[in-house]
């Protein structure tokens, strides 16, 4: 069942670090063994394999965007449910966000198939040779993989909901070890040589499975013990009291936050492969470094979202409040820690990908080195996305989101590609996360001033009755 006492009782920095640091860990794996892909890619110093790999980022990360549309949405309904006691609200929307998603991520990946090569073009594989290697890519890993990789992702947001962040991270992790396992083996061992891409998108398709079938096993052997109120099986109740709205309108923000990712990633793509081969390349591998940072805010965001979710539907605003500062100070030191080391070590981490003698090498290292300054500002913003998204307040964190990527970043790429090219293109990243952090501060302490200032009469929602009842007052 739920772990009530670290939502109720546990000293906030204890609970956070008890639900963060699984999270932060399952987030980082997963960000290595997708960097594994291009790391051992990498190993043939061909820029078009590289760049074939590196472009599919934005289409694949599609498939984030649909778990968290309902992964997200559905753990911040679970958590206020779980808050109010209400065990059968929290059961109907896991069973509607597991099918919502199931079906929204299999009508994806046909779409994918179907609209292959405009997809490809579109994101920067005009190169006849980057091309045919990408689309193999997602032939394997979208079209083929795509269901269980929207899935895994989608199960571990649910399972946190309950406080299991470690159950919730042993699926990540596995996947990621199961990825960098298998890219060596496929890669340079199976398949003839040439096949780098085939086997690199064969690894990561079959660890997304073996992903998916840990957590639908972990569900099936909580059900039988009846240690949860995560359910998957679909029911009238799943439709009514609002659940479908409350989980779109709670998830919608991350998921277009994370399209908005994806579609300004791809632009920039498309921007920079004006300047060759070698600066396509050289971003593409800048990009998934600095995923390490972005990973563990991540991490501690997701892992503080039913904490924050739990406390503010109990009424408790003095320990919401708390909650929020805390996971702002996590994030925002871990982002500056991470933002230093990649910096002074740009030039190793850059290394491990392209070879000393590639001219994309001193392109990469400027390019992360100008991506990683932005990371402690969106660090902030972030986690106040998070928290609107957490509360039920689906427009604020909506409205962040589009200006954090969309609405600015989009608009100002076209402007500076023709201030210091290429360099123009790449700085408006930081600069647009320095603004977001600027609003998403003022808008949190407009919040706190009218939602946040006293304690709420908490309640608990009686099945008999089948209403909430004061149980105490704060």
């Amino acid at each position: 069942m739920y772990k009530e006492d670290l939502f109720e009782e546990m000293p906030i920095h204890s609970a956070l670090i008890r639900l963060a640091l699984p999270a932060v860990i399952g987030q980082i794996i997963m960000v290595l063994y997708n960097m594994a892909d291009t790391f051992f890619i990498g190993l043939t110093d061909n820029n078009v394999k590289i760049t074939a790999v590196t472009i599919c980022m934005p289409a694949f990360m599609a498939l984030t965007a649909i778990a968290n549309l309902f992964g997200v949405g559905g753990t911040s309904v679970i958590s206020r449910a779980l808050g109010k006691k209400n065990f059968d609200r929290a059961s109907s929307t896991s069973a509607f966000s597991f099918w919502l998603c199931l079906f929204s991520s299999l009508l994806y990946s046909l779409l994918v198939f179907m609209f292959m090569d405009i997809m490809v073009d579109a994101l920067g594989g005009t190169d006849v040779n980057v091309h045919k290697e990408a689309s193999i890519y997602l032939i394997y890993t979208v079209v083929i993989a795509g269901v269980a990789s929207s899935m895994n992702a989608l199960m571990a947001h649910l399972v946190r909901s309950e406080g299991h962040s470690l159950h919730a991270s042993l699926g990540v992790v596995l996947g990621g070890v199961v990825n960098i396992a298998l890219d060596p083996l496929f890669m340079f061992v199976i398949l003839p040589r040439g096949n780098e891409v085939l086997g690199a998108a064969l690894a990561t398709g079959l660890s997304n499975i073996v992903a998916f079938l840990y957590y639908l096993v972990l569900l099936y052997s909580w059900k039988i013990k009846r240690a949860t109120v995560l359910s998957v099986r679909l029911s009238k109740n799943s439709f009514k009291n609002n659940i479908p709205q409350c989980v779109l309108s709670a998830g919608l923000p991350a998921c277009i936050m994370t399209l908005a990712e994806n579609i300004s990633y791809a632009i920039l793509d498309k921007l920079i492969s004006l300047y060759g081969l070698e600066s396509q390349a050289g971003i593409g591998v800048a990009k998934k470094i600095n995923m390490l940072v972005h990973s563990t805010v991540r991490g501690i965001t997701q892992g503080a979202l039913p904490l924050l979710g739990y406390t503010y539907s109990t009424g408790n605003r003095k320990r919401t409040k708390k909650a929020v500062l805390t996971t702002v100070a996590y994030a925002g030191f871990a982002a500056l820690l991470f933002t230093l080391i990649l910096f002074i070590f740009a030039h190793l981490l850059v290394g491990l990908f392209i070879g000393e003698h590639n001219s994309a090498l001193p392109l990469g290292i400027k390019f992360l080195r100008i991506l990683c300054v932005g990371a402690p500002f969106s660090a902030i913003a972030y986690t106040f996305i998070s928290f609107f998204q957490a509360v039920g307040h689906g427009g604020l964190s909506f409205l962040l989101a589009l200006l954090r990527k969309g609405i600015l970043d989009i608009p100002l790429m076209f402007i500076c590609k023709s201030f210091i090219p290429p360099y123009g293109i790449v700085a408006v990243t930081p600069t647009v996360d320095i603004i977001c952090c600027a609003v998403s501060i003022v808008m949190f302490i407009w919040f706190s001033s009218n939602h946040l200032k006293k304690n709420k009469a908490r309640k608990r929602y009686n099945p008999i009755t089948g209403k909430n009842e004061v149980i105490e007052q704060n």
